[in-house]
């Protein structure tokens, strides 16, 4: 019986047990709650109770997934009857029992749903949770009552504040699921569902409504400062964000209120949350980061090359991380170095990092066995040949990358993936010493590599579709966020962060304090600021004692073996047991010579002109990557900056945060500031100019 154009009900009969109504959801590709699922869910509620012969109903839907969650095409706009909270009450008012038959995902809106049935059994390969966060917002249909009353407080706190996903095992252990179906050779899922239904209606189970529980409120008795404990744990990790603390007042409600009073509770707050300027940036960025996978001239469909063992070239800092990268996605990994020492010293490295990982409970130590086996070490290049992909990541110095694309031009086998870690180098020129362009990509990884989540592809002029396709589905596998940028000075992000640093540097010799700057800009949502960074990288990066001239303060900062952390003295100076670190009034003594001596007055300056300067420099930037092409849409620019450069996802990256503060506004600071400073270097960009006197936006 079809009932709208994705829900139908089919009778289902098990020999000796009975019939079952099965109800179909084929809402491809992710079965989502559109209006017409919601519609047919309403109508086979009642379908199923009046059909004499059906003694219970099962929940089940075709292609690769259980509901997913709501459909993210309706977000922002007028929400059509049914509303989804009464579907879920009359599948819990139900006079049969509703079964949840559980495969693939079931997540957000689907989760609740099936916490709205009165049994849920899952495939033992299904994963389920409560995303919304993510998005700013809370699980709005009862997810924030009934899931403390399934699996207890302490664990729906966690669950809902991260978005985690669990596996079935672990919902099972919980007590989120009644049983994974097909663990005992009973047919598969949805057989066992239909078998697991007319079961509960033989051995007398009822009608069991999650909203009936109340042991979960022992817990809170028990221990009345849980709540103020959890804020403690998870503070540094929701700094800032809005939504996990409206997520545990909701927890709160569950464990304080009547069932409906708290439902009440929860609406009342999704509201707040849907109108936040929060949520509506961390759902631009939910928007951008797929828009990011779109690239006009290479369709969806092109096809990729297959990419079976990973070659990578230099095994220090960044070559440890990306063959970390690899080896944690299950590829095996040729790495490469110059001479036995060096490739001792990074694998040494790579153990260290897999066992520091498992110490903190993140790997087993088989677990770490497992990957490091994957890692095949050697000094001979020839090695290379056996890759489809290869990855350069030795020192950012263009001569030797040229030789070692070279060398690479000769090894690796036809068809190879040749792409080179550059930050900053032009991929078109390093390609240019090969036979094969086409071939040659930038993948610039972030570090470290095996940790931060951005790849920047960098499409040289000659690098093919195909090579394109290629490496921002590799990203994609090994769970990387890729962005498509063009050949420029630093690409997207670090072309935009050297503004920042710019300001940064020239705000400190004109009378601001680097700890200042570093605490507008960790207030502002970063994780740290900019002469933090500094000191944790090491100062003496790219220094050379032979060419220093006290031209900077970061040289005259080197020159006196101020080199960051690892010296207990940089911008900062550091405790020798904690390293905590502490305003040093040194720094300021040589930033004030430093301006005496070019001339630079100093005096006081503001928070406000602190983040401005910072900001609206990088901001400009990205408005003139935008007008040149290097970036394909302003949104791709906020990608890179969320995964590579710790912008705070609630802000939505720099572009999107710049249409909310106002173009119109950042136009008048920046004239203003092209009168007050250096005119060429605060000129606006005419995209951004042009923008605002038309009135839009620059990120859509």
């Amino acid at each position: 019986m079809q009932l709208s154009q994705s829900v139908a009900v089919e009778r289902h009969e098990e020999p000796g047990l009975g019939v079952v109504g099965a109800i179909w959801i084929d809402n491809p590709p992710v079965n989502a709650l559109s209006q017409h699922v919601r519609e047919g869910l309403a109508a086979a509620v009642p379908a199923v109770a009046d059909d004499s012969e059906m003694q219970a109903a099962v929940l089940v839907c075709r292609g690769r997934t259980f509901i997913a969650g709501a459909d993210i095409r309706e977000f922002g706009k007028p929400r059509l009857p049914p509303d989804t909270n009464e579907v879920r009450r009359m599948i819990e008012k139900s006079p049969k029992p509703f079964v949840a038959a559980i495969h693939g995902t079931a997540l957000g809106g689907g989760l609740e749903m099936a916490m709205a049935c009165h049994f849920r059994v899952a495939d033992r390969n299904a994963r389920l949770g409560l995303p919304e966060v993510k998005l700013g917002i809370l699980p709005g249909g009862g997810g924030t009552q009934r899931l403390p009353r399934l699996v207890g407080v302490p664990r729906a706190l966690e669950m809902i504040t991260s978005g985690e996903h669990i596996t079935a095992a672990e919902a099972l252990d919980l007590g989120l699921i009644d049983a994974v179906a097909g663990s005992e050779g009973e047919g598969g899922l949805e057989a066992g569902a239909f078998r697991f239904a007319l079961r509960a209606v033989a051995e007398g189970r009822g009608l069991p409504r999650v909203r009936d529980i109340e042991s979960h409120r022992a817990v809170v008795r028990e221990n009345p400062g849980i709540f103020d404990e959890f804020r403690r744990r998870i503070a540094r990790r929701t700094r800032g964000f809005n939504a996990p603390e409206i997520c545990i007042q909701c927890v709160e409600a569950a464990a304080a209120l009547p069932f409906d009073e708290g439902l009440a509770r929860e609406a009342e707050l999704s509201r707040t949350l849907h109108a936040d300027p929060q949520s509506r940036a961390q759902r631009y960025y939910f928007f951008a980061e797929r828009a990011a996978r779109k690239i006009p001239d290479v369709p969806a469909d092109t096809p990729v090359r297959d990419i079976r063992r990973v070659g990578v070239l230099g095994a220090g800092t960044m070559g440890g991380g990306i063959s970390m990268a690899f080896a944690n996605a299950g590829f095996p990994v040729s790495l490469i170095e110059q001479n036995r020492d060096a490739l001792d010293r990074g694998l040494a490295t790579v153990r260290s990092n897999y066992e520091r990982s498992a110490a903190r409970g993140r790997f087993t130590a088989d677990q770490v066995e497992e990957r490091m086996a994957l890692l095949d070490g050697g000094t001979d290049q020839d090695a290379l040949a056996e890759c489809d992909l290869v990855v350069e990541a030795v020192f950012e110095d263009m001569e030797l990358k040229k030789r070692v694309f070279g060398q690479l031009d000769r090894i690796a086998r036809p068809g190879a993936l040749l792409a080179t870690n550059t930050s900053y180098l032009d991929v078109n020129e390093i390609g240019g010493v090969t036979g094969r362009p086409e071939d040659v990509v930038g993948m610039h990884f972030f570090s470290p590599a095996n940790i931060m989540k951005l790849v920047e592809v960098v499409r040289g002029e000659k690098s093919a579709p195909d090579a394109i396709a290629t490496a921002m589905s590799i990203s994609r596998a090994i769970g990387k966020v890729p962005a498509l940028v063009g050949v420029c000075h630093g690409f997207v992000g670090n072309r935009m962060l050297f503004q920042r640093r710019l300001q940064a540097d020239r705000l400190v010799l004109e009378g601001a304090l680097p700890w200042d700057i570093d605490r507008v800009l960790y207030d502002f949502g970063m994780p740290m600021g900019p002469f933090r960074m500094s000191d944790l990288a090491g100062l003496d990066v790219g220094w050379s004692a032979e060419t220093s001239s006290s031209s900077t303060l970061r040289e005259m900062l080197c020159e006196r073996d101020r080199r960051g952390q690892k010296t207990g003295r940089g911008y900062y100076v550091y405790d020798t047991t904690t390293r905590a670190a502490a305003p040093d009034p040194e720094v300021m003594d040589l930033a004030r010579a430093l301006a005496g001596r070019l001339g630079i007055e100093q005096r006081e300056i503001g928070d406000e002109e602190i983040l401005n300067r910072c900001l609206l420099s990088s901001v400009n930037e990205g408005a003139k990557i935008l007008e040149e092409g290097i970036a394909l849409r302003a949104s791709d620019i906020d990608v890179i900056w969320i995964n590579g450069y710790g912008w705070p996802v609630y802000r939505g990256g720099p572009m999107f945060w710049a249409d909310e503060f106002g173009l119109d506004r950042i136009v008048d600071v920046l004239d203003d500031y092209a009168v007050r400073f250096d005119a060429e270097q605060w000129q606006a960009a005419p995209l951004l100019r042009e923008t605002a006197a038309a009135g839009g936006r620059l990120s859509g």
